[in-house]
C-alpha cells in the first residue's frame, strides 16, 4: 500500500486544509492511503475530536495517528504568545514525528511526506528517510510570495517592522505596510521572529511547495514564485497550485448541538430574501472585547440590514487563561439592552459557531464580514460572496491588502487607534458592501473569481493539472 503522510500544525483550520488535500488526492488517485499525524498542544486550539471522528467515519482511506505528548511539558503561562508555544511544541515534537514515519514505513511505502509551514523542523526527517517532502502552504500564493521574500528583507535591514513605519515592496505584490506583518514578525528580538525566519529559509529546501490557491486568482504572485524572484539567492522548488480546497461538509462531525445550529441557521436563511443578508464570522480564534461587540451591534442595528452574526465570548481579562477555551457568550449581558428584540425580525445571532460553508453558499447571503483567514476567503470566493475585510491575527492583515488592493474582492474595514472599529464604521462599511455601486463592483468581481475557481478544479483546469504533476513527482523509478 502506498501512503501519503501529512503533518499539520495544531488548530482546526490547518487540519481541515490537510484533510481536504487528502480528499482531493484520493478522489483522483484512490490507490493511495492518507495518514495524518496529529499533535496535542499544551493549550486550547478548539476541539478537533468531532471533526476527526466525522472524517474517519466518512472517508476510511484517511486515518489519523495521534502522536504522543512531547517529552518536556510546557507551561503556557511562560510563553508570550500562542505562536511562541506552538513553535516550541512542534520543535520538541520532531522525535515523535521521526518515530511515526519510521513505523509507518515498516508496513507501507511512504510516497510523500507533506508538512505544514510551521512544521518545518520535521523537514530533515524526510531526507534522512529518503521520503520526498513537500511544504503545504495553507494561505494564498501572494502571501507565499511575501513570506518567501521576507528572509531577503531580513538580511538587508536591522530595523524592526514595528518601528519602520513604511511600505514594504515584495515581488509582484502591492506595497504592504510594515505594521501589517504578522505579530510574531514585528520585532527581531522575538523568539517567534527567529523561528519564523528559519521556517521561511528552510521551506525552499523542500521537494516542492503546495499552495491552496488557483492560478487565475493570483496570477502575478504565481508567476513571481515560479520565476524564482521571491528567493533570489537559491533555487525555488516546484510550485503546485491545487486549490481552492474548502471543507465539503462543515458540521464538524454533525449531530448534537452542531447539527441543531446548522439547521437553525439554514432555516432562518430560508426565510430571507435573496442576497439580502450580511454574514459576520471571525474564525475560531476571533475574539472581541465587550465594547467592540456592542459597537458591532449598534452599527448593524443602525444599518437596517438583515444579518447573521456569530458571537463569541470576549477574551478573558486574566491573561493566564488566554490559552484555554472560552465559554458560550451571555448575549443579554454582552449586547446592548433590547438589541435582540429590536432586531429579531431581520437579525439572527448565533453563539460561538455557525456552518460557514453552508451559510456562504445560501442564496440569501449577499455579503461577508470576515477576519481574512484564507479558508474563509476561499469559501467566500467559491460561493461568490463579496467581503468586508477585518483582519485580526496571523497573516490576515497581509491578506486584507491583497483582497482590497490586488484582487479587489473586498472592502476594507477601517480601524481606529488600537484596532477598534466604531459603530459608525461598521454601519458605513456593511451598507457600502450591500447597497452601493462600489459594493456591486466588488460583487461582480467575486462572481468572476468564483467561475475561475470552478474552472481550475474542472477537468483540464489548472489545479487539476497541478495535482497530476504533483502526484507524478512521487513516482519512483
Amino acid at each position: 500500500m502506498e501512503a501519503i503522510v501529512m503533518y499539520p500544525s495544531p488548530g482546526i483550520g490547518h487540519l481541515i486544509s490537510m484533510v481536504e488535500l487528502g480528499k482531493l488526492i484520493l478522489n483522483h488517485h484512490p490507490s493511495f492511503s492518507i495518514i495524518i499525524l496529529t499533535t496535542t498542544p499544551p493549550f486550547n486550539t478548539g476541539s478537533t475530536s468531532p471533526y476527526i471522528h466525522h472524517v474517519s467515519s466518512t472517508t476510511p482511506s484517511i486515518t489519523f495517528r495521534h502522536l504522543p505528548p512531547i517529552s518536556i511539558p510546557l507551561d503556557p503561562n511562560s510563553y508570550p504568545s500562542i505562536e511562541a508555544i506552538t513553535f516550541q511544541t512542534l520543535l520538541l515534537n520532531t522525535p515523535n514525528v521521526h518515530s511515526a514515519l519510521q513505523s509507518i514505513s515498516l508496513t507501507s511505502t511512504v510516497s510523500a511526506f507533506i508538512i505544514d509551514l510551521f512544521c518545518t523542523p520535521a523537514l530533515p526527517i524526510g531526507a534522512q528517510l529518503r521520503i520526498p517532502t513537500y511544504c503545504f502552504f495553507t494561505s494564498g500564493a501572494a502571501c507565499l510570495a511575501c513570506y518567501l521574500y521576507l528572509p531577503t528583507i531580513h538580511r538587508n535591514t536591522t530595523a524592526n517592522f514595528k518601528d519602520m513605519n513604511t511600505l514594504l515592496n515584495f515581488p509582484s505584490l502591492p506595497p504592504i505596510p510594515s505594521s501589517d506583518m504578522p505579530k510574531p514578525m514585528l520585532e527581531r528580538t522575538f523568539r517567534e521572529y527567529v523561528c519564523f525566519i528559519d521556517f521561511l529559509t528552510q521551506m525552499p529546501k523542500s521537494d516542492g511547495i503546495i499552495v491552496n490557491s488557483f492560478e487565475s486568482l493570483e496570477p502575478k504572485a504565481v508567476k513571481a514564485i515560479m520565476d524564482g524572484v521571491c528567493v533570489p539567492d537559491s533555487p525555488t522548488p516546484p510550485l503546485y497550485c491545487i486549490g481552492p480546497l474548502i471543507a465539503s461538509d462543515d458540521r464538524r462531525g454533525g449531530g448534537g448541538e452542531g447539527g441543531e445550529v446548522h439547521d437553525e441557521c439554514l432555516s432562518w436563511l430560508d426565510s430571507q430574501p435573496s442576497g439580502s443578508v450580511v454574514f459576520l464570522c471571525f474564525g475560531s480564534l476571533g475574539l472581541f472585547s465587550a465594547d467592540q461587540l456592542k459597537a458591532i451591534a449598534i452599527g448593524l442595528e443602525r444599518s437596517g440590514l438583515r444579518f447573521l452574526w456569530v458571537v463569541r465570548s470576549p477574551p478573558p481579562e486574566d491573561k493566564s487563561k488566554i490559552f484555554f477555551a472560552t465559554p458560550d457568550p451571555d448575549l443579554d449581558l454582552l449586547l446592548p439592552d433590547g438589541f435582540l428584540d429590536r432586531t429579531k425580525e431581520r437579525g439572527f445571532v448565533v453563539k460561538s459557531w455557525a456552518p460557514q460553508v453552508a451559510v456562504l453558499k445560501h442564496d440569501s447571503v449577499g455579503g461577508f464580514v470576515t477576519h481574512c483567514g484564507w479558508n474563509s476567503v476561499l469559501e467566500a470566493v467559491c460561493a461568490g460572496v463579496p467581503m468586508v475585510a477585518w483582519p485580526l491575527y496571523a497573516e490576515q492583515r497581509i491578506n486584507r491588502v491583497l483582497l482590497v488592493e490586488e484582487m479587489k474582492l473586498a472592502l476594507s474595514m477601517n480601524e481606529s487607534e488600537g484596532g477598534f472599529v466604531t459603530a459608525d464604521e461598521m454601519e458605513k462599511r456593511v451598507s457600502e458592501l450591500m447597497e452601493s455601486e462600489k459594493g456591486k463592483a466588488v460583487r461582480d468581481r467575486v462572481k468572476v473569481a468564483s467561475e475561475g475557481a470552478r474552472a481550475a478544479m474542472s477537468e483540464g483546469g489548472s489545479s487539476r493539472a497541478a495535482l497530476a504533476k504533483l502526484v507524478g513527482s512521487w513516482k519512483r523509478d
